[in-house]
C-alpha cells in the first residue's frame, strides 16, 4: 500500500511539472512571438531543439487573431490574417490536426468583419486539411450569410437538406440550425425543422444549444417533438431532464415561479424524475433571486426524489440568506437539513452557527454546535470559537466565560484564535498576563492573530509600552513582522499616540518595508495638525486595494476641508471621481456635513468646493445643499443663503418645505426680520411640526435671549420624540 502511494504521488509531481512546465513554455512562446514575430519564433523554438506542437500554435494563431481585432481598419488587419494562415499551413505540414477550437474563433473574427473572400480561402483550407470539419464549417457559413443579409444564399443552403438522409448530412442541417437559432432567426429555424427528420436531430451533439435556443424563441411544439423522439430513442432521463432544463430557464420574460412551474409540468408529461444538476441549477436560480422560500421547497422535492443528495446542494441557499440578510431562513432550511439527515461538513456547521448567532439566537447555535458532537467526525473547537466570538460582539462578556466553560465540560481544548478572542476582551490587565500565560502552558502556538490581540488589548488599556514590547519577542516568524508592525501603528494611532504612530511608520518605510490598508486608515483618520498633507498622499500611496483607497481617499479630503486646503481638495476629490463616480457622490455629502458641523463654519471653502463639484460634471445633491444652507444659519449668513438658495433650481431641485424653513432660519438668524417675513409668506403652515419649527425660531432670534435652539439640524426638522419632549 505504501508502495502505490509513493508510485502515485511521483504520477502526480510529474503531472504537475508538466502542466507547470507547458505553460510556462506557452507564455514564453507569446511573449517572443510579440517580439519577433511568430514565425521567427516557430523557427527559433525550433533551433532550440523544442516541438511546436496544437497548443502553442493555437497561441501563436490567437495573437494574430488579437493584433487583426486591434486595427482600426481592415487593410492593416489583412497582414495579421495572412500570418495566421501561414501558421495553419505549417500545423498542416506538420501533420497537426486543425479542429474547431483552432479555427472556429479565426472564422468568426471573418465573419465579424465581413471579409467574403478570405472566408472563402480559409473554409476551403480547413474542410481540405480537416475533412471531419465539414458539416462544422456549415454553421459559420450560414453565419456569414446572415451577416452580409445574403437571403437568396441563405434559402439555397435551407432547401439543400431535402434530400439529406445519411447523419452526415443531418450535421450539416443541425449547424445551419444552430446558426438560425443563435442568430434569433426564428422563422428560418421553423422552417428547417419542418424539412427534417427530427427523430434524427434528437441525436445531434449541438441538442442542448438547440434547446435553449428553443426555450429563447419559445417553440414549444417542436421541443415537444424533439423530446419524444428522444425518449422513443431510450435516451437517459439525465440527458432529458437536462434539456428540460435549457428550454425552461431560457424562456424569455418569464417570473421565476412560471418556471418552475413549467419546469415540473415537463417532466411529469415525460415521466422524468430532473436530476441532481437540474435540481441545483434551479436552487442556484432561485437564491440569484432572493426567492429563498422557492429554493427550499425544490430541495425538500429534490431530497424526496431519492436521489443520492448532499450538504453541496445547500450552500447556495446558505450563501444567499447570508449576502441577502433573510437569517429568519436558516432556521426552516437547518430543520429541513435534519428532517432528511443529510451529513453535514465541518465547514457547513461553522457557517450554520455562525448564521444563528448573527441572528443572536444563541440556543439555536449550541443545538447545532451538539448535533455537531453527536457526528462525533469533526473538530468542534472551531464551533465554539464562533458562538464565543458573537457573545463578545455583543458584549456579552459572561456569555463569552460561559463558552469556556463549557468547552472545559466537553473537554474541548481551546486553540490559538480562542486565545485571541479572549486575549483581546480581556477586561484587565491580569486576564491579558493570564492567558498569555496559559496559551504558553498549553502548548499553543503564537499566531500572528494573538500577537495582534496583544496589542490591541495593552493599547486599549492604554499600556502603550507592553504593547510596544510585543514587537521584542524573538519567536515572532519574520513574515508576520510586517503586519505585527502595521497592527502596532494603528492601534497607536486610534488610541490618542499619533506621534508614536507616525515615528514608527517612518522607521517602517526607512527599512523598506509598508503599512497594511487598516492601519494607514487609522493613520489618515487620527492625524488632526495642520500641515500634514504631503503625510496624507504619503499614505494613500500604501493603499493598494480600490476599495481601501477610496476609503482612505474621502477620510484624507475630510482632512483638507477640516485644514482649509481647497486646492488639494479639490485634487482628490477629482481622483475619487475617476476611480469611482457613483460613490464620490457619498464623499461629497460628508464633506458638506462637515463643513456645517466645522466649530467655526467656513463658507467660503463651501462655495469653492461646491463650484469644483460642478466643474468636474459631479450633480449637486439636496443633501448637500441642505448641508450649506444649514451652514449659513449656522454663521447667520443670509447673503450666502441666497446664493446657495438659487443651487437649488441650477441643480433642479424644487424647494421644498424643508428648504423653505432652512432658509427662512438663515434670513431671521442674520437679522432680517422683513425678509424672513415675506419668506415666511410662502410656507404652508398646515403640518404641527412646521409650526413648531416656526415658532421656536422666532424664539431662538427674535428674543433678547438668544439661546442655540434645536432647530439648528440640518434639514430643519427635529424628530418626533423631540416634538413631545420640547411640548
Amino acid at each position: 500500500m505504501h508502495w502505490r502511494r509513493e508510485v502515485a504521488r511521483e504520477k502526480k509531481k510529474q503531472y504537475i511539472f508538466k502542466n507547470v512546465e507547458s505553460r510556462r513554455y506557452t507564455k514564453l512562446m507569446r511573449l517572443c512571438a510579440n517580439k519577433l514575430g511568430t514565425e521567427s519564433t516557430i523557427e527559433f523554438f525550433g533551433k532550440l531543439g523544442r516541438e511546436t506542437g496544437v497548443k502553442e500554435f493555437n497561441s501563436l494563431i490567437k495573437i494574430c487573431l488579437d493584433k487583426a481585432r486591434a486595427c482600426k481598419d481592415v487593410d492593416s488587419a489583412v497582414e495579421y490574417i495572412y500570418r495566421a494562415y501561414r501558421l495553419f499551413e505549417t500545423m498542416r505540414d506538420k501533420g497537426l490536426s486543425i479542429e474547431q477550437d483552432v479555427y472556429g474563433p479565426f472564422l468568426l473574427y471573418l465573419v465579424d468583419v465581413g471579409l467574403l473572400e478570405e472566408f472563402e480561402m480559409f473554409t476551403a483550407f480547413f474542410k481540405d486539411a480537416n475533412p471531419q470539419s465539414f458539416s462544422r464549417i456549415a454553421y459559420y457559413e450560414m453565419l456569414l450569410c446572415i451577416r452580409v443579409q445574403d437571403e437568396e444564399k441563405i434559402q439555397e443552403l435551407c432547401h439543400s437538406v431535402e434530400d439529406y438522409n445519411e447523419e452526415a448530412h443531418y450535421d450539416i442541417a443541425e449547424s445551419y440550425m444552430l446558426a438560425f437559432a443563435e442568430s434569433g432567426r426564428k422563422e428560418d429555424l421553423i422552417a428547417l425543422l419542418d424539412l427534417l427528420d427530427l427523430t434524427k436531430v434528437s441525436g445531434s451533439k449541438y441538442i442542448s444549444n438547440i434547446f435553449k435556443s428553443l426555450g429563447r424563441l419559445e417553440l414549444e411544439n417542436y421541443a415537444d417533438k424533439l423530446l419524444q423522439g428522444m425518449r422513443s430513442k431510450g435516451c437517459s432521463d439525465g440527458t432529458i431532464s437536462s434539456l428540460i432544463l435549457g428550454y425552461a430557464t431560457n424562456i424569455p420574460n418569464i417570473l421565476v415561479e412560471e418556471m418552475l412551474v413549467a419546469f415540473r409540468k415537463w417532466h411529469e408529461k415525460f415521466e422524468v424524475a430532473p436530476s441532481i444538476v437540474a435540481y441545483n441549477t434551479i436552487i442556484s436560480i432561485f437564491c440569484n433571486s432572493s426567492k429563498i422560500g422557492l429554493a427550499l421547497d425544490v430541495a425538500d422535492s429534490m431530497c424526496k426524489s431519492g436521489s443520492n443528495v448532499t450538504i453541496e446542494s445547500f450552500h447556495p441557499i446558505i450563501h444567499a440568506c447570508e449576502q441577502g440578510g433573510e437569517l429568519h431562513m436558516v432556521r426552516p432550511m437547518y430543520d429541513l437539513i435534519r428532517h432528511h439527515n443529510l451529513k453535514l461538513k465541518s465547514e457547513t456547521f461553522r457557517i450554520m452557527i455562525s448564521l444563528f448567532v448573527k441572528m443572536k439566537d444563541f440556543e439555536g447555535a449550541y443545538n447545532i454546535l451538539t448535533d455537531a458532537e453527536e457526528s462525533g467526525e469533526i473538530s468542534t473547537v472551531s464551533l465554539y470559537n464562533v458562538i464565543m466570538l458573537g457573545y463578545y460582539r455583543e458584549k456579552n462578556y459572561s456569555g463569552a466565560q460561559m463558552v469556556m466553560s463549557q468547552m472545559q465540560i466537553a473537554g474541548v481544548k481551546p486553540d490559538s484564535e480562542t486565545f485571541s478572542y479572549l486575549i483581546l476582551n480581556c477586561e484587565s490587565e491580569e486576564n491579558i498576563a493570564k492567558y498569555h500565560d496559559q496559551l504558553r502552558q498549553d502548548g499553543i502556538q503564537m499566531t500572528k492573530h494573538i500577537y495582534v490581540a496583544l496589542i490591541n488589548a495593552y493599547t486599549r488599556f492604554g499600556n502603550f509600552d507592553m504593547a510596544k514590547q510585543v514587537l521584542l519577542d524573538k519567536e515572532i516568524p519574520s513574515k508576520f513582522l510586517s503586519d505585527i508592525k502595521s497592527a502596532l501603528v494603528g492601534a497607536l494611532a486610534s488610541n490618542g499616540q499619533i506621534l508614536d504612530a507616525l515615528r514608527m511608520y517612518d522607521d517602517i518605510k526607512q527599512s523598506g518595508g509598508s503599512l497594511e490598508p487598516k492601519a494607514a486608515i487609522a493613520l489618515i483618520d487620527h492625524i488632526r495638525t495642520e500641515g500634514e498633507v504631503d503625510r496624507m498622499h504619503q499614505l494613500l500611496d500604501e493603499l493598494n486595494d480600490s476599495s481601501s483607497w477610496f476609503d482612505g481617499c474621502g477620510r484624507a479630503l475630510l482632512y483638507c476641508v477640516q485644514h482649509n486646503y481647497p486646492d488639494a481638495a479639490i485634487d482628490l476629490l477629482k481622483q475619487l471621481k475617476e476611480k469611482d463616480e457613483m460613490s464620490t457622490y457619498m464623499v461629497v455629502d460628508q464633506v458638506f456635513c462637515q463643513i456645517w458641523e466645522m466649530e467655526i463654519t467656513n463658507l467660503d471653502l463651501g462655495m469653492v468646493l461646491l463650484h469644483a463639484v460642478k466643474e468636474l460634471g459631479l450633480n449637486v445633491s439636496r443633501t448637500s445643499l441642505d448641508f450649506l444652507l444649514s451652514a449659513c444659519v449656522k454663521s447667520k449668513n443670509s447673503q450666502r443663503a441666497q446664493q446657495i438658495w438659487s443651487e437649488y433650481k441650477s441643480a433642479g431641485l424644487p424647494h421644498n418645505v424643508l428648504t423653505s424653513l432652512r432658509m427662512y432660519q438663515a434670513i431671521l438668524s442674520s437679522g432680517g426680520r422683513k425678509a424672513a417675513k415675506k419668506a415666511l409668506k410662502k410656507i404652508s403652515v398646515k403640518d404641527a411640526h412646521v409650526r413648531y419649527i416656526i415658532e421656536a425660531c422666532r424664539t431662538t432670534y427674535c428674543s433678547k435671549d438668544l439661546k442655540r435652539s434645536a432647530t439648528v439640524l440640518p434639514l430643519g426638522l427635529v424628530s418626533k420624540t423631540e416634538l413631545v419632549q420640547n411640548k
